[in-house]
């Protein structure tokens, strides 16, 4: 898979290799049987090395996801199983909870199992047409949040962001905007958004400059959302990219956006205890807020890349792991990160997009090669 967007504003997940597969001529209300998106998925025997873009534990083990409706169930011993799906488009983000698990991707699919992955309903389906004038129409969803079985939330390109409140079964499509910036923004920084394009493949003239219709992000355009984290008090948070930082403390009723020291995308965000969060994306950079977005830290990660996925440990502990088997590790929230680079068996440095610490010690991890596991045994 090509690591090269072709997209100045595409989202988060094309960066590790999922191209867009939009184009349909149906709606979203008849999508053709010959759509990949309402294609059975088929079982490769190679899943565990494709693509994967999200990691999950729940009470029935690990779960991943990735290209080609792929979604696999596994346990810390390494041992993986694909599950049959009812699509075949690149899924994004995975989400448990109260025993239930849910799945999204591209198409704006939404997929629902309450056996353990051993059967699926589809919830949500939004195939793109080409004659609709909303831009977010067939837009990829890009990351899942469940706070119990009944309420959750979808976020994805385009500014779309979704809440259910009968477990997915209807899904309401909320605004960002009305709300008072809860700060003032950060000024426009050019070398952070030159430095973004560099990253995320945009156009060039013949002297190697960027084009500047790729370097100004409109007003009117809706930026992508590429994360969403929800802290102890019930605070919810996205990121997204050009510096994209919105907060909720109405379980998404209104949402401020919120003064924010980088101009490049974050690409996740993870939080803790009240107003407790760290946001992590382009370059190497990891912001992190105690006071729920009313300042922030820049972190000294030792890194440039990108850092593409992340998982929350007790006390404020995290790991962090992005391009070139990059892995950053803390303890606790009075910790700095530690580096570490992962290598494969074949001596590759993947692109990681997951990592979740397993019983032995070390760390289960996905990635454009697949599922493997790193440290302690």
């Amino acid at each position: 898979m090509s690591l090269n967007l072709a997209r100045s504003r595409t989202p988060l997940v094309l960066a590790l290799g999922a191209t867009l597969a939009w184009a349909s001529a149906a709606t979203a209300q008849d999508p053709p049987p010959t759509d990949p998106s309402v294609q059975p998925s088929e079982l490769l025997p190679l899943a565990t090395k494709a693509l994967l873009l999200d990691l999950a534990r729940t009470s029935a083990g690990l779960f991943a996801v990735g290209e080609h409706g792929i979604v696999l169930r596994g346990d810390d011993a390494g041992q993986w199983t694909q599950l049959s799906t009812p699509t075949r488009v690149a899924l994004t983000s995975v989400a448990s909870a109260d025993g239930e698990l849910w799945v999204a991707g591209h198409s704006g699919v939404i997929l629902r199992s309450s056996d353990n992955g051993d059967t699926w309903a589809r919830q949500r389906i939004d195939i793109w047409n080409p004659e609709s004038i909303e831009p977010s129409q067939g837009a990829p969803i890009l990351d899942l949040l469940f706070v119990d079985a009944s309420n959750g939330f979808a976020v994805g390109a385009f500014s779309t962001l979704l809440r259910t409140t009968d477990g997915g079964q209807s899904w309401v499509a909320l605004s960002l905007k009305g709300g008072a910036p809860a700060a003032e923004a950060a000024p426009a920084d050019d070398t952070a958004l030159a430095d973004e394009g560099m990253e995320m493949g945009m156009g060039m003239d013949d002297s190697g400059v960027l084009l500047a219709d790729d370097l100004v992000l409109e007003d009117e355009v809706d930026p992508h959302l590429n994360a969403i984290a929800r802290d102890a008090a019930g605070t919810l948070y996205l990121a997204g990219e050009r510096g994209a930082m919105f907060r909720s403390r109405d379980n998404g009723d209104t949402w401020q956006r919120l003064g924010f020291p980088y101009e490049g995308s974050m690409f996740g965000i993870v939080a803790w205890d009240a107003g407790h969060v760290l946001a992590f994306g382009l370059r190497g950079n990891v912001y992190e807020s105690t006071d729920g977005g009313e300042s922030w830290s820049r972190l000294d990660t030792g890194t440039e890349v990108a850092l593409m996925g992340g998982t929350a440990l007790p006390g404020g502990g995290a790991v962090l792991v992005g391009n070139e088997g990059t892995i950053l590790q803390r303890a606790d929230g009075a910790s700095p990160f530690e580096r570490t680079t992962f290598q494969n068996a074949d001596g590759e440095t993947p692109v990681l997009s997951g990592a979740i610490p397993d019983a032995a010690g070390g760390l289960i991890l996905i990635g454009d090669k697949g599922a493997d596991r790193h440290g302690a045994r």
